[in-house]
């Protein structure tokens, strides 16, 4: 004789969490902001502070060096010691970074201020989506909550130039490092009352040899691709990321020998979540190496400034936003690997417009084309981090976001990465250096498009027009193909959403949220994650 237990419906979230969700939106707005205004302050700094030019480097690199670096940790730190705990922290040291850096008397300092933003920013995003998987716990609400986070994300990324330039225009660089400030405030002040507390009470201790393996692993195939994005395959770049590659190796092999690892490998077990990790990787992969030469584009073909380029990019995120914003209500009728791969397949058809993009005339082209292949990328940014949050069980909620935010991580690079050079290269063996040029002039137009553009404003009549007209159309075949390669690899993903998540419904998993896997090996019980005091 057999008895089955009802099934419980999960609490729905009240105003409490959606107030909860309106605050872990702040610095989820911040973070993308921070990514793209340093590119406009650079220059005014640079009058300040005078930085050598491996000082000008760390002051762009180290703080999405460390950010990446330090997720993994942060994410299971969080699980171990509470989500909002960390959270509160993290927006504590963020805030006052951000002051350090706005009023930097140096260089160093400057460096030292950025590298302490990236190691803070590292535990606010896999923080606020841990939160937010624990405070929706019914699968409809969780998944339009992510959309939300999702949405800011994506929304912030595109305002970062439009708000530094306005700033910029009226104020000192060091303005745009205070937009943090009061976001930071708002948060430190509020979470206490609408956020609620939860950690893993079984947990266990951090181990540090893991931390540092996991450092070891990370930061040398993040700097290794950053690296060959700017300056080309070398050597020593590629060693960077093979040793990566092997201290990753060990850092596995020693997670498996541990009570309580620093990241649960037995979440790729899961088919779900490790396809889902694998769709995000490629389809960040496509937007960063797009994006590069979209933004090049604009300012170095048509000639825009930093702000009108960033306001000819804000129809492509509003169209990622409307579609991940949709996508939750999308799956109520659709698997989920059909609302991702149909996705995948309308930004196919976005890519391969920017492959007639044209040096004379190509900005309605290309801006269509970039709304397109954005609009058809919002599911994924939604659905699969949520599906990626939803299967792992609710104590393993911090891990799997810091999984997902690596797995973007190294998507961005490696798109900035294997575009970049592709492009560069293509542009190198398509320019068509007029003659008339000195030897250094030439090799700095066959350099790239940027020495092409400043050696252009240096030289008088006809001669620098054809030199600006020679960069402008090699750098828009590099584009044009750079375009074709993201179709193709866009095309690819849709496949691989579609066929990998064939089976998945739109509460998040074929089973449910925290479901069992494939495999049928049990998820973990609700009940081992404790909610703490603030609850």
């Amino acid at each position: 004789m057999s008895s089955t237990v009802p099934k419980v419906a999960p609490p729905k979230a009240g105003a409490r969490e959606w107030a909860g969700l309106a605050v872990l939106a702040l610095p989820t707005l911040l973070l993308a902001l921070d990514q793209s205004v340093l590119f406009l302050a650079l220059p005014h700094l640079a009058e300040s502070l005078n930085p050598t030019g491996t000082q000008t480097l760390w002051i762009m690199d180290v703080y999405g060096f460390l950010s990446a670096g330090f997720l993994v940790t942060m994410g299971t730190l969080g699980d171990r010691i509470g989500r909002r705990k960390l959270l509160m922290i993290g927006a504590s040291v963020v805030g006052v970074a951000s002051l350090l850096a706005a009023f930097s008397t140096s260089a160093e300092m400057l460096i030292v201020t950025r590298a302490l933003l990236g190691v803070a920013a590292a535990t606010l995003m896999p923080s606020t989506l841990a939160l937010i998987s624990n405070m929706f716990q019914d699968a409809r609400q969780r998944g339009r909550a992510i959309a939300v986070w999702a949405s800011c994300f994506m929304g912030g990324t595109a305002l970062g130039p439009v708000a530094g330039g306005v700033l910029l225009e009226y104020w000192w660089w060091g303005s745009v490092f205070l937009l943090g400030v009061p976001v930071m405030l708002i948060l430190l002040v509020s979470a206490p009352f609408v956020l609620p507390e939860y950690r893993d009470p079984n947990g266990g201790r951090i181990d540090l040899t893991s931390v540092a393996l996991s450092l070891a692993a990370i930061l040398p195939v993040i700097y290794g691709l950053k690296e060959i994005a700017r300056e080309g395959w070398e050597p020593a770049r590629a060693l960077a990321i093979v040793a990566g590659l092997v201290f990753g190796a060990l850092f596995a092999r020693r997670q498996r020998t541990l009570e309580h690892p620093l990241m649960d490998l037995s979440l790729f077990k899961r088919g779900a979540f490790t396809a889902s990790l694998l769709i995000l990787m490629f389809a960040m992969a496509t937007m960063g190496g797009s994006y590069l030469f979209i933004t090049g584009y604009l300012q170095m073909v048509e000639g825009l400034s930093p702000v009108e380029a960033g306001l000819w990019m804000v129809p492509s995120a509003v169209a990622s936003i409307v579609a991940a914003t949709l996508a939750p209500t999308l799956v109520k009728r659709l698997p989920m690997g059909v609302v991702i791969g149909g996705g995948l397949g309308v930004t196919t058809i976005g890519y391969l417009l920017l492959a007639f993009v044209d040096p004379v005339g190509g900005l309605p082209l290309l801006v269509a084309g970039f709304v397109i292949a954005f609009l058809g990328t919002g599911p994924i940014g939604a659905l699969g981090t949520n599906l990626v949050v939803s299967s792992a069980p609710p104590e393993k909620g911090g891990s799997a976001a810091s999984v997902s935010e690596t797995s973007g991580q190294f998507g961005v690079a490696f798109g900035l990465a294997a575009l970049g050079s592709l492009g560069g290269a293509l542009y190198q063996s398509r320019i068509a250096v007029p003659d008339g040029l000195s030897g250094d002039a030439a090799d700095t137009v066959r350099a790239g498009i940027e020495g092409a553009v400043a050696e252009a404003d240096k030289l008088q009549g006809a001669l620098g027009d054809q030199v600006l007209t020679a960069a402008r159309e090699a750098y828009t075949s590099g584009l044009n193909t750079v375009a074709v390669v993201c179709a193709a690899l866009a095309a690819v993903t849709a496949v691989l959403a579609t066929t990998a998540l064939r089976k998945v419904g739109g509460d998040g998993g074929a089973h449910g949220a925290h479901g069992a896997p494939e495999g049928g090996e049990e998820a973990a019980p609700e009940g081992t994650l404790q909610p703490t005091q603030g609850r």
